[in-house]
Order: structure tokens, then sequence, then C-alpha cells
């Protein structure tokens, strides 16, 4: 009779460190989850504002007489950091890969870029307007490179 009660003591133990252990396994993936979101909102909001110093840094090209040598390299890593957050974002897919061949656009072909420039303005302005306009219009820049040719 005593070997029976200090059974179902120690089985009321065990189920009772069970709950807690799979409520604590709640709350842990509550934080994860909880954590995920924070770090995509900063992954988003890093994104846009890599992409506005990019608006900045052409409308400062277009504008500005001398130093465009300077002026191009800070919009080539404005748009690699850019890229570089794009790629940290989880549900982008098909806009990253744009971004990432116009960030290798930029880098490779600097003298048909700069002509191009404006254009890639107005796309980058209607992706921060949350238009998807402008990823069709940095799709149709990225096409009309002549990529085996300077």
């Amino acid at each position: 009779m005593n070997q029976e009660k200090l059974m179902k003591k120690r089985m009321w133990t065990a189920i009772i460190m069970l709950i807690i252990t799979f409520i604590a396994l709640l709350v842990f993936i509550g934080l994860y989850v909880d954590e995920t979101r924070r770090v995509q909102r900063t992954y988003r909001r890093q994104y846009r504002t890599e992409l506005r110093h990019v608006s900045a840094e052409i409308e400062d090209y277009m504008n500005t007489e001398g130093g465009y040598d300077t002026r191009y390299s800070m919009i080539i890593g404005y748009m690699s950091s850019a890229a570089s957050y794009a790629f940290l974002i989880d549900d982008l897919g098909e806009k990253q890969k744009i971004i990432n061949e116009l960030n290798t656009c930029l880098i490779k072909y600097p003298e048909q870029m700069e002509e191009r420039l404006p254009e890639v303005k107005d796309a980058i302005d209607d992706i921060l307007d949350d238009l998807d306009k402008g990823y069709d219009e940095a799709e149709t820049i990225v096409g009309e490179i002549n990529k085996k040719g300077h």
C-alpha cells in the first residue's frame, strides 16, 4: 500500500513537471516569434532608410558639378547596404533579386548606369512609396543594360 501511494505521488509530480515544462516551452516560442517580428521590422526600416539615402545621393549627383566619382561611390555603398538588408527580409522574394541585380549593374556598368540614374531614382522613389511599379521599373532598367559591353 505504501508503494502505491509513493508511485501516485511520483506520477503526479511528473505530470505537474510536464505541464510546467510545456508552459515554459510556449512562453519561449512566443518570445521567439515576437523577437523575430521585431528584427524583421528593424531590417525593413533599415532597408527603406538605405533606399532613401540612395535617392538623395542620386539627386545630389545630378544637381552637383564635380565630385562625381565620390558621389557615385556613395550611391553604390548605399545601394549595397539596401541589397544586404533586402537579403535579410523574409518575404521580399523576387523583389530582393531585382534590388540585387540593380546593385550589380551599378557596380559593374557605371558608364551605362550614370545615364540611367534619373530612371533609377524614379524607381527607388516608387519603391519607397510602396508601389510595385518601382520594382518593375528597376527590372526594366536592369534588362536594358548591355551586360556584354561597357
